[in-house]
């Protein structure tokens, strides 16, 4: 197949605020290429893909960037600046997509949805967040009821998200496993890992290591840097050690040498990419039971599942989490989470959707 894909309208490919759409995309890329498709991948100007990816051919958009859902409130309306990078990748994608087998957009976002009703072209939409826009829901409700197939999600936490979808099609995510080494450093330093914002709750992580009496180690995006500053001058000085966002390969190999993730999110994440990230150097993982990492952490053999938002339920995980054997939290990323199994599911459900259209 010849499949383009459109990605994230939050900055470019390789800045870190796509979150985990910019490492779902390469991963994605990399399967499908492995599998012999052919890709084109429609992005922000300045974008990179991954070295293992220079098969696949990119196409650079200029334009403004769209404001992420995660900080507007679930009621806002659309909007659309002017000079709109979104509307630039979309009529960049539909274009390519005449000479293409299907166009799946990678972008949660009303515009891409709504396109899916007006043309002949099959596009198909992996949905990277749960429920968090009124106005994008009722949508994709909508094209829902003409289009079931044309929709897939990470997790089925995340799909419950959307009520009116009976029968969810879940891919879940994939990972070059390459690009992970695993270390047994069972003594190593506590981590945390996300983009540094109100939704990815920090503080209960910063928490766990005063109690310790530890540091943190925190890796990502300072996104809210009120937010930053307010949770660092709520604890003692050096609790927290920024490290700064890093690519794939330098992050693993420092998240590689720390003896737990911790994983604190205040909403439903999709997947929760970073989660496998830690599971693939064998770092096991102590998460608040909900959204995708509710699904991924296997309870006591992979890491712990806290209560939500029990910081202290979080801290008396952290405490025995030398009893997680290492080895098999890399064994079920590899069981369950390479690029393979992740782009033999998309190109199956994608052979659904175009089906549909024949």
């Amino acid at each position: 197949m010849r499949i383009v894909l459109i990605s994230t309208p939050l900055g470019y490919l390789g800045s870190g605020k796509g979150g985990g759409v910019e490492l779902t995309l390469n991963s994605l890329v990399y399967g499908l290429l492995s599998l012999g498709h052919s890709v084109d991948v429609i992005a922000s100007r300045n974008s990179k893909l991954y070295k293992s990816n220079e098969k696949a051919k990119l196409h650079l958009v200029e334009g403004e960037d769209q404001i992420s859902w995660q900080h507007q409130n679930y009621n806002s309306p659309i909007t659309i600046p002017d000079n709109s990078l979104l509307a630039g990748m979309l009529e960049k994608g539909l274009n390519i997509a005449k000479q293409a087998d299907i166009l799946v957009n990678m972008s949660y976002d009303w515009l891409p949805i709504w396109m899916t009703l007006n043309v002949d072209l099959p596009i198909a939409h992996i949905i990277s967040m749960g429920s968090e826009s009124s106005v994008i829901s009722n949508l994709i409700s909508k094209v829902y009821a003409k289009h079931p197939i044309n929709f897939a999600f990470h997790s089925k936490i995340q799909a419950n998200d959307y009520p009116f979808i009976k029968k969810p099609i879940i891919i879940g995510n994939g990972f070059k496993l390459d690009n992970y080494t695993f270390q047994d450093s069972v003594k190593g330093p506590l981590a945390w890992v996300g983009r540094v914002a109100p939704e990815k709750g920090l503080e209960d992580a910063v928490y766990v290591a005063n109690e310790l009496g530890e540091k943190l180690k925190v890796w990502g995006v300072i996104e809210d840097e009120t937010y930053a500053s307010k949770v660092e001058q709520s604890f003692p000085q050096e609790t927290i050690e920024w490290m700064g966002f890093l690519s794939t390969n330098e992050l693993q190999k420092e998240l590689g040498k720390c003896r737990v993730l911790l994983n604190t999110p205040k909403w439903n994440e999709a997947y929760g990419n970073v989660v496998v990230e830690a599971l693939a150097c064998g770092v096991p993982v102590v998460a608040y039971k909900r959204g995708g990492p509710s699904e991924i952490i296997k309870h006591g053999h992979t890491g712990y599942l806290a209560d939500p938002d029990d910081k202290k339920n979080m801290l008396a995980y952290v405490e025995i989490i030398e009893k997680i054997e290492r080895k098999k939290c890399r064994e079920w990323v590899e069981k369950n989470a390479s690029t393979d199994i992740f782009a033999n599911k998309v190109v199956n459900w994608l052979n659904k959707v175009m089906h549909e259209y024949l």
